[in-house]
């Protein structure tokens, strides 16, 4: 979101963080392996825009995920806290909760208005489907 954005360069992030697609940009992980959050201080474990993240950051664990046209809050089962609490109840009533808070009709328009924030993700579960914008 466009907002975002301004949020981010207003508080002096680096634009190299973001794609032309408005994305966040990993960096590689400096001990091997994975990549990292751009934004993720990984001397301190912190970070860095938390008070300021944009939407993605603010629903991670849970990502929304495009696939054949079709929009799925996923969940990044490399979080350690999602694998821990994947079948929990306070899991399930956060599901619904963003279920509802998602297919809301504002909410739908937000994600007609930024299809940027729909992504292929791989290696995520699919924990329920959307309704999807009509341009997804």
């Amino acid at each position: 979101m466009d907002e975002d954005i301004q949020v981010l360069l207003d508080h002096k992030i680096p634009p190299a963080t973001l794609s032309l697609d408005k994305k966040i940009v990993p960096v590689p992980n400096p001990q091997g392996g994975d990549y990292l959050c751009a934004f993720l201080d990984a001397a301190t474990n912190k970070c860095l825009v938390y008070g300021f993240r944009p939407f993605e950051c603010q629903l991670y664990p849970f990502l929304l995920s495009l696939r054949q046209k079709k929009v799925y809050l996923t969940v990044d089962l490399n979080c350690p806290y999602a694998k821990e609490k994947l079948n929990s109840q306070e899991f399930k009533d956060y599901v619904e909760y963003l279920s509802d808070f998602l297919n809301a009709p504002a909410q739908v328009e937000l994600l007609k208005e930024n299809p940027h924030l729909l992504a292929a993700y791989e290696d995520v579960l699919d924990v329920i489907e959307l309704n999807p914008p009509d341009e997804a």
